[in-house]
């Protein structure tokens, strides 16, 4: 079942303000009753909207019958502001979200890499166009290279400094109501030694457990060695644990209840050949950090996905050219059981480096040549469907190019991001191809795009956000993410944006965490 986030839209009314809340709403209600085409929009557009307006009606006029103190009267007399609530009603109904600032609360389920197994980017609420620039959080020289996590009314995200001495990072936490930082980290105090160290730079994104309680990321990039997986206290950012690991962790972490599972990338040399330990997926307790488990991929760099029958499902990259399924119950129990840790290991025609998506009895990846930062001589790519039970290939694309980023699902349709430039939808019964656009002439697509009802917003690598329309790949609107007056030259816009309250989130090489929302008037 696919994470969902509820979009809450909040009145504040000084003093005892109760009453005055309930007739505001009763107006909008009963506004929306008399407005006979809006009202026949309405029950053709969202029946079970309108009829959860009827509900709610009949709720309001019990409660305002229940309520002690004050007259309907009187209590509007208490307001100093005339609002039009026939319009706040119209507007929430409509767009399915809050009209200013999002807040966002988790209602099910962990916010794991692109928000959940379907890799959406997407939390339910407004699908935002038109969009203007709001905010942006921008560390000194720092790089938001991983996608951010919206939960609870928080923005979650971190960081990466390159530095001639290696590289460091941080993560950060964010109000989205009012912008300003909650919390900021680069550094914690370990454990063994009680020295005080920074952190890697980070490629992975951040994971957030159902509970809000805590933050679990990777922690290294490509070359990195001798990096951990990292839990945090979402409140404070404080260190809960780490696990050390000689490899880096570039691949999200995948949260089941108080379980995570990551994979541990493999360092390759010149020779593409990995350098030590060809690579690892592990597992962990996240209540006190205990490793549970470790079990030998080859470069496991995908982000992983966990379905609700505890099976894990993640990709093989160099050298490995897999996509595995993966038991996650601890070893004494599969022993008693008498079952094996694979479930199923099937090849894939090329590297598997992106994020695993689940879509029902689907399991997608996207594979191809070529890495993040360079281009293979030939390139080549595939987008392929297996059924999650058997491993049996169900459908396979060829793609002009890899296929790096998480491919985004919803109803009937699957959206790829590759590398040669281009947004790909696919027919998700059978993979046919339904439409194809570029976003910025060839530059390449390397990040997942997020698939929020009508639309698509893709980034290509040189820092351009396209809003796409999600029937035909049409492009709406486009948008430049980076600072401006320090474009990124390095070609490191590789952060996957996010979708929630009707705002939208996504990093940069030069411009930091940047908030688009929809100019105001515009829905």
């Amino acid at each position: 079942m696919d994470d969902t986030l509820a979009v809450v839209p909040i009145f504040v009314n000084v003093g005892a303000a109760v009453f005055p809340a309930v007739i505001a709403a009763v107006g909008s209600v009963l506004g929306v009753l008399f407005r006979p085409r809006e009202l026949a929009g309405l029950c053709i557009r969202r029946p079970v909207v309108a009829i959860s307006v009827l509900v709610g009606l009949a709720g309001i006029v019990t409660l305002s019958v229940m309520l002690p103190g004050s007259t309907p009267a009187a209590s509007l007399r208490k307001g100093p502001r005339q609002i039009d609530w026939n319009e706040v009603a119209l507007r929430i109904i409509d767009r399915g979200g809050a009209t200013s600032a999002p807040v966002v609360v988790k209602t099910s389920g962990p916010f794991i890499f692109r928000g959940g197994p379907s890799r959406c980017g997407y939390d339910g609420g407004p699908a935002p166009f038109r969009l203007v620039p709001r905010r942006s959080y921008k560390p000194p020289d720092a790089m938001c290279l991983s996608s951010p996590a919206v939960v609870g009314g928080r923005v979650f995200g971190a960081t990466v400094t390159l530095d001639p001495t290696g590289n460091f990072g941080s993560i950060f936490c964010i109000d989205t109501a009012s912008g300003k930082e909650k919390w900021s980290t680069d550094c914690y105090k370990d454990p063994d030694s009680g020295q005080e160290e920074v952190f890697k730079g980070f490629f992975s994104s951040p994971a957030v457990t159902a509970d809000g309680k805590y933050l679990v990321i990777g922690q290294g990039l490509h070359d990195d060695a001798d990096c951990s997986l990292l839990c945090l206290r979402a409140d404070n950012g404080v260190l809960h644990w780490r696990i050390k690991t000689p490899l880096h962790i570039e691949g999200s972490p995948a949260i089941l209840g108080d379980l995570v599972v990551a994979g541990a990338g493999a360092i390759e040399g010149p020779d593409g050949r990995p350098v030590g330990d060809p690579g690892f997926v592990l597992a962990a307790r996240i209540s006190d950090g205990k490793e549970l488990w470790r079990w030998p991929v080859k470069d496991p760099e995908s982000s992983p996905v966990i379905a609700a029958d505890g099976i894990c499902y993640i990709g093989s990259g160099v050298g490995g050219c897999e996509l595995v399924a993966l038991r996650t119950a601890s070893g004494d129990d599969l022993k008693s059981a008498g079952l094996k840790r694979v479930v199923w290991q099937v090849p894939t025609p090329y590297p598997a480096t992106g994020a695993v998506t689940l879509y029902g009895d689907l399991v997608i990846v996207g594979c191809g040549r070529g890495n993040y930062v360079q281009a293979d001589p030939n390139p080549i790519g595939a987008v392929i469907a297996f059924d999650r039970h058997s491993g049996k290939q169900v459908w396979k694309t060829p793609m002009p190019d890899a296929v790096l980023g998480a491919v985004a699902v919803d109803g009937k349709k699957a959206i790829c991001p590759v590398r040669n430039g281009e947004v790909v939808a696919l027919d998700l019964t059978g993979g046919a191809v339904l439409w194809r656009r570029r976003v910025n002439d060839k530059s390449p697509i390397l990040s997942g795009p997020a698939l929020a009802r009508q639309m698509v917003y893709a980034v290509s690598r040189d820092g351009y956000l396209a809003v796409m329309d999600a029937q035909n790949g049409r492009v709406i609107e486009k948008h430049f993410i980076d600072d401006r007056a320090n474009p990124g030259e390095m070609g490191l816009s590789v952060s996957s944006p996010v979708v929630a309250g009707g705002w939208l989130y996504v990093g940069s090489e030069t411009g930091g965490l940047r908030c688009f929302a929809p100019a105001e008037g515009e829905k």
